[in-house]
């Protein structure tokens, strides 16, 4: 059921990289200048963001199964839309319609582990999960390439929608509810009325580390993300002369390291709270600093080893799952789980934004847009870590760290 649940969270990672590949094809046939192009990736982010409130209480009272089959033909809709789309704001609209229905995509895979797994499995079945679902990433690398050089942007699309129906259709025969285990978290005893569930989703936001949490999860990712799903291609093609499909293998190589990260991760994950944190704030510097590297500017080998380094770093990003999943109580895992996977996308969401804003102002004065992208992440990064860091801590980080 988790593998079936994971071909979701694939294609929901295929959607949010497509721009890194389509920019230059999109942007040729629709006169799109930078910053559009930030919007345009930005849609699915925000959308997926914004949806994540309800996601997570959807998931709580009526279960992984019914949430994950209602909401994902949204994003097989999208898909065929933005195939057919005339205009930029028809693409625009099918990545909002993209980015609801993959909403839940990786959030049922986190609750279903968190309810059907032991807590110390927790890192390493995120990890292996995030794992399985970034397999959706390579076919944004040189596959889609590829198919766009030889037919069209559009027929990438095309090819997409017929992949997430085909997962759908996977779930809907392979998922569903089982019994929790004996050793495994436990859901709560009675459904809770909407209204209740609600008001218990705001109550995370009154305690203080839930905006420590918030903080580091909405950077992250969308370093990650801005740089394989947008400025990876263009930053390759217009820096370097790279063909597209060149471009395209090294995105395809950055995703096979992404995917060996969580693995990793997971199975490093530190044994106490505090320990983990550390390990996060320490993670996310050296992180800052590969992108200040990548500013800087240097040779085509240069700039491709510093991606790759960034695709295998990011599997840190799975002990920030483990971070929440230990600072709240059983009952509020989905809507935990929603907090932050909310923070990631709205934060990928602004990023992508932001980026596309900087580089369409460095353009204008005749700057080159990379350098002044990649020091905005790297900054974004250092600033991130320092707010982590300097915000409370959940309670069983505090009581770690006075027993160390």
């Amino acid at each position: 059921m988790l593998v079936a649940l994971t071909s979701g969270f694939g294609l929901s990672n295929a959607f949010r990289t497509v721009a890194a590949i389509m920019a230059a094809p999109l942007a040729a046939e629709f006169a799109l200048s930078p910053q559009q192009l930030g919007l345009f990736a930005g849609a699915f982010h925000f959308a997926f963001g914004a949806m994540q409130v309800f996601m997570g209480i959807g998931i709580d009272l009526y279960g992984v199964r019914r949430t994950i089959l209602t909401a994902f033909p949204l994003a097989i809709a999208g898909a065929v839309l933005s195939a057919l789309a005339p205009g930029f704001g028809w693409l625009a609209l099918a990545q909002v319609l993209i980015g609801v229905g993959c909403a839940p995509a990786f959030l049922v895979c986190t609750v279903f582990i968190a309810r059907h797994f032991a807590p110390q499995r927790f890192a390493a079945m995120s990890g292996t999960a995030m794992a399985i679902g970034t397999l959706g990433m390579l076919f944004t690398g040189t596959p889609l390439a590829w198919l766009v050089q030889q037919w069209s942007w559009r027929g990438g699309f095309g090819v997409l929608a017929a992949l997430a129906a085909l997962a759908w259709l996977w779930m809907w025969r392979g998922v569903h509810e089982p019994a929790a285990a004996p050793h495994a978290l436990q859901a709560a005893p009675q459904r809770e009325s909407l209204r209740r569930a609600v008001a218990r989703f705001g109550t995370l936001f009154t305690l203080p580390h839930t905006w420590g949490i918030v903080v580091l999860g909405a950077v992250t990712y969308a370093a990650l993300i801005s740089l394989r799903g947008l400025w990876m291609g263009p930053m390759l093609m217009q820096r370097h002369s790279w063909s597209l499909v060149a471009s395209g293998n090294v995105a395809l190589a950055l995703s096979v390291l992404a995917l060996a990260g969580p693995v990793l991760f997971g199975r490093i994950d530190p044994p106490d709270a505090h320990r983990r944190r550390r390990w996060l704030v320490a993670c996310t510097l050296v992180m800052s600093a590969l992108f200040a590297a990548l500013a800087a500017g240097g040779p085509a080998w240069l700039d491709v080893a510093l991606m790759l380094a960034v695709g295998l770093l990011s599997g840190f990003i799975v002990l920030q799952y483990a971070d929440v999943r230990a600072a709240y109580p059983a009952d509020l895992t989905g809507r935990a789980m929603a907090v932050f996977t909310m923070a990631m996308f709205l934060g990928v969401a602004a990023m992508q934004w932001f980026t596309g804003l900087v580089a369409s102002l460095a353009g204008s004065g005749a700057s080159d847009p990379f350098v002044a992208v990649m020091a905005a992440i790297a900054a974004a990064l250092a600033l991130a870590a320092a707010g982590f860091a300097g915000l409370p801590a959940p309670p069983q980080a505090r009581r770690a760290h006075k027993r160390i």
